[in-house]
Parts: C-alpha cells; sequence; structure tokens
C-alpha cells in the first residue's frame, strides 16, 4: 500500500488523531502511523499527530520534489522537544523555541511545516492567527513562499487554504484563520492575540523592537509559541546571542526555565575549516538534500580568501564570528610585487581608473590600471594630499606621509585643503596623454569636481560607481580573483599596500561585501580606488570601436 492510495488529507488525520491516542491504538490508526512511517515512540505522544500530518506532504522543491516528506532526524527531535512536554492540565509547557542550523539545513522546510501543523493541521485553533516575521520583505517572503508552494503541491492542502502572494496572506477558507508573512522594513501593524510566530533569521535584525512588539502580542493567547529558525547572530551582545545562551544555562542546570527551549547546531569555536566532522555537526542534513560537494566548495574557497572565512564559520558552521575579515593578507598582496610597466599606459591600449575622493583634508586617490598581452593588470596610482596638515595627520594616522612626499608616492597639493581644480588638472593631463576610457567614481564630493572639470574644460568619461554593497559586492569578488590568479601587478606601492592593510570586509544580511576601514585613523581610499579601477576594466567594459577599420 503507497502513501497516497488512501485518503490522507489534512483534514482527516486531523480528526483521525486530533487528540492523543490511548495506550489502545485503533487499527486504523495504527495503520495511519504505519504508511506514514511515524517512528513507535511517537505514537503515543502529541508529536506522532505532528509528525503524521507532516508525512502526509509532498516535499515541493529541491532534489526530492514532489516526493513524500520525511522529516529528518534534527526536526523529529525538535518537534518532540516542542510538543510533548505537557503541564498537569494537558497544555503545552514550551512557549519560545529556538532552532539554530546552518544555512540552507532545512530550517525553512521546518519552518512552513509548523505553520502548516497550527493553520490546517493537529494543532489548529480556530481562528488562529499566525504570522512569520523576517528583517526584509525579501526574506520575509521566502518562508510564504515555501509555505505557498507546499499548498500548491499538496492538493488537499489546496482544498482548505486560500494564497494571495500579493500580500503575503494565507487563509483558511473553512473558519477564517490565517497567516501571515510581515518585515521589520514593511512597517504596519498586526494587532493583538497571535497565536504563533516563526521568526526568521533574527540574526539579521538590528534592533530588538519586531521581537518585542510580537512577544507582546503573544501574551493573552492560552498557547502561544515563539519559534526561531536562525543562524548565528556573529556577536555575543545580540538578542539572538542572549537567548541562545540563555537556553544552553537552562539545559545545562543553571536555570528551571520548561517554557523555553533551544537547539544549537554548531561547529566548535576553534575548529579547523578543513574538518568535516564539524561540518556535520552544523548542518545535519549535510550530504543529504544539502549538498556537500557544493559545501566543500565554499570552504576551500574561504581557505584561499580571507575574507571569506568569517561569511562561512558564520553561515555555514553556524559559528558566532564578527561579520568583520581581512581584505587581502599580505602574502596575496606580495604576489603582484613586481615592477609595473608604465608604457602599457601610453601605448594606445585602453586604460581604466577609479577615482575616490575624500574630504579635502584627506587622501583622494586616482588608480590607472591597463592589462598587458599576458592578461596581467598594472595599477598605477595617484593620491593627493593637503601639504600644510601633512605632518600633523602622519601623527594622526601613523604613516609616514612627509617620507612618501618626498618619494612622489603622494602628491601634497598646497595648502590645507584639496583644491580640486588641481585634481581637474591633473585629469585633464592625464587624459591628454593615456587612452584613458572611463573613470569609475564614487558619488562623494563629485558634484564639486565636476564643476572644477567644467570650469577647466577637462572632457573624461565618469562612470558612477556607489560604495555600497550592490556596486561594491561584485567588484571585490573580481578583485578578489585577479589578486588570488597572481594577475594585479602594483609594484609593491607603499601607499596601495598600507590602504589595503587597513581595509577590511563587512557583509550585509544577504551576504553581499564592501569596504571598510579596520581603524578609525587607517585610510583606504588608494584601496577602493583600485578596486574600482580593476571593476571598470572587467565588469563595465563596453565594446571598443576600432576607428582604423572605418577607414577606407
Amino acid at each position: 500500500m503507497t502513501i497516497f492510495s488512501q485518503d490522507l488529507s489534512a483534514t482527516k488525520i486531523r480528526k483521525k488523531v486530533g487528540r492523543p491516542p490511548g495506550r489502545t491504538i485503533p487499527p486504523e490508526i495504527r495503520q495511519l502511523f504505519e504508511v506514514l512511517q511515524v517512528p513507535k515512540e511517537d505514537w503515543y505522544l502529541p508529536s506522532g499527530r505532528i509528525i503524521a500530518f507532516a508525512h502526509s506532504l509532498k516535499v515541493p522543491a529541491g532534489i526530492y520534489v514532489n516526493k513524500p516528506l520525511r522529516l529528518r532526524q534534527f526536526q523529529l527531535d525538535f518537534i518532540r522537544d516542542v510538543y510533548n512536554p505537557r503541564r498537569p492540565d494537558g497544555r503545552r509547557k514550551r512557549r519560545q523555541a529556538i532552532m539554530s542550523v546552518g544555512r540552507r539545513a532545512g530550517k525553512t522546510l521546518l519552518a512552513a511545516i509548523i505553520i502548516l501543523v497550527h493553520l490546517v493541521g493537529p494543532c489548529k485553533r480556530p481562528n488562529s492567527t499566525i504570522v512569520s516575521a523576517a528583517t526584509t520583505r525579501k526574506q520575509a517572503s521566502i518562508i510564504h513562499k515555501m509555505v505557498g508552494n507546499m499548498v500548491r503541491v499538496n492538493e488537499r492542502l489546496s482544498r482548505h487554504l486560500n494564497v494571495v502572494n500579493s500580500t503575503k496572506v494565507i487563509t483558511h477558507l473553512a473558519d477564517g484563520s490565517t497567516y501571515t508573512a510581515l518585515s521589520a522594513d514593511a512597517g504596519g501593524a498586526f494587532g493583538e492575540g497571535l497565536d504563533l510566530v516563526v521568526y526568521d533569521e533574527l540574526s539579521q535584525a538590528k534592533n530588538n523592537a519586531l521581537y518585542d512588539a510580537l512577544m507582546t502580542s503573544l501574551g493573552s493567547q492560552a498557547e502561544p509559541l515563539m519559534m526561531i529558525i536562525s543562524t548565528q547572530a556573529p556577536s555575543d551582545d545580540h538578542l539572538l546571542s542572549e537567548l541562545i545562551d540563555y537556553g544552553l544555562k537552562i539545559r545545562a542546570g543553571e536555570f528551571e526555565d520548561d517554557s523555553f527551549t533551544v537547539h544549537l547546531y554548531a561547529a566548535r569555536p576553534d575548529c579547523d575549516l578543513m574538518d568535516e566532522t564539524q561540518w556535520h555537526a552544523a548542518n545535519p542534513t549535510l550530504g543529504d538534500y544539502r549538498d556537500i560537494d557544493e559545501f566543500r566548495q565554499v570552504i576551500e574557497r574561504a581557505l584561499r580568501i580571507p575574507s571569506l572565512e568569517a561569511v562561512a564559520r558564520n553561515l555555514y558552521l553556524n559559528q558566532r564570528v564578527a561579520a568583520k575579515a581581512p581584505f587581502l593578507t599580505a602574502h596575496i598582496w606580495k604576489a603582484g610585487d613586481v615592477p609595473i610597466n608604465e608604457r602599457l599606459f601610453f601605448d594606445g591600449r585602453p586604460v581604466f581608473a577609479g577615482l575616490d575622493l575624500s574630504a579635502r583634508t584627506d587622501l583622494s586617490a586616482l588608480c590607472l590600471a591597463a592589462e598587458d598581452d599576458a592578461g596581467l593588470i598594472h595599477l598605477w596610482p595617484r593620491i593627493w594630499t593637503p601639504d600644510d596638515t601633512l605632518d600633523a595627520r602622519a601623527l594622526r594616522d601613523r604613516a609616514p606621509y612627509r617620507v612618501w612626499a618626498d618619494r612622489d608616492l603622494i602628491i601634497p597639493v598646497p595648502g590645507q585643503a584639496i583644491d580640486y581644480d588641481f585634481i581637474a588638472a591633473e585629469l585633464g593631463q592625464i587624459s591628454n596623454t593615456m587612452p584613458l576610457v572611463k573613470i569609475a567614481y564614487d558619488r562623494w564630493r563629485i558634484d564639486v569636481l565636476r564643476q572644477s572639470l567644467a570650469r577647466m574644460g577637462v572632457l573624461v568619461n565618469l562612470m558612477d560607481f556607489g560604495q555600497g554593497f550592490k556596486d561594491m559586492a561584485p567588484a571585490i569578488d573580481t578583485f578578489e580573483e585577479m589578486a588570488l590568479a597572481g594577475r594585479l601587478v602594483h609594484g609593491g606601492h607603499p601607499v596601495l599596500r598600507w590602504a589595503v592593510s587597513n581595509a577590511v570586509v563587512v557583509f550585509d544580511a544577504a551576504n553581499n561585501r564592501k569596504l571598510d576601514k579596520s581603524k578609525a585613523n587607517g585610510r583606504i581610499d588608494p584601496a577602493i580606488a583600485a578596486v574600482q579601477a580593476v571593476a571598470a576594466m572587467k565588469l563595465q567594459k563596453e565594446n571598443m570601436v576600432d576607428l582604423s577599420a572605418l577607414i577606407g
């Protein structure tokens, strides 16, 4: 007998096993549990009804799409711990539960199952209000999409539920129970009397406002439940870290609180990145519906690129690691420490540039980039700074500005502030002596420079290049790949080397990267200009027109 040879709709299961069975299980329920592969240890417990309901569904996506859903061991353990402990009056003890596990280990699927269990399954209450919460609209849509897909591929669910994607609401057709996906950045009110809250990736929350509001809204229900499904936050002082630590202390016997539980799957803090036993410790589905080969590729890339190690440890090994990492190690950068070929910039091949304008009292940098016949990219920086305050700022920034100026490594601009007419004049000279295709510029102070360029009659092709995650993420990827492949040549320029050493990589919620300073007095303007120059060459390259081909 196959799993779908009988009517195993959500309503049917709920009616058959809506209450915990007694010590004598009716034959039809026994047969139902056996068909749905409910472990015998759960037959006499509330978890049995939930497992039966989950196993009556089909997988909505992935390598097991449209196959019967089967909970994995870590999911079974979580469901048992949340739903089986009961008070003397029969009500559930747990009011808050945390599942923290590595990325793409089945968190979203588990969250969708729990929502359906409360919306249409064995834990359903009439006129219940269920929400999932996330920091951003994009994140909020992930669980809603998973629940909607489960309804779509399970015909029996679609008979009872109406999915409205535009408003991210799913309604039970019979009694008006609703599930809604909320996000912190969308705002809006959700009222009182929530029965279930599933908070997705609490680690991304910038403050406690949404969490506090949702917890308050749970207070008026008889058996409220706040469930958090998330990878770990990067720091100990984050709300999620504090909640996880509280749950671990309960498990260790330091506190007594049977309303709270935490299931943490994480690698040891000091583990080697290539320790595969620790991979499995943080990812219980690794090698199952989590592809171990793709996982290995991510970890191996993190070994080669230092700025990726933090994100690999946080998202893949589920460790508390601050999302800051060195941009490039000294060893990788030193590989390009061979003399640049300045003739490349004047022999007619295209030249690209990145421009990072600082405040008038700091460093402003232009970096030129040209590619030789062997595919090596030569970087030639031009760096300006006010002359009158050079020595004072050398003390502040702990940098030998005067020595660099004497060696023509930086260009002192007369006065206490940089006159942008000076930079405009230099850009005009550069564009007149080499085929400067385009300059990728940061928006900071560019309006003032444009005025100087117009006033001096300098024509250059400026390309808008933001400093945020959207523009910088692919630029950093490209620059790192060039550096790792040994394709960057910089001649060991001391100021550029210093700027690169001052740069760290920071991540947004979507794991995009941008550069930041490792310390307040560390200047990174030349490094940013270099990244922009390579991006202008490799990411924004336009088709070149060979003018000689137009001459008959």
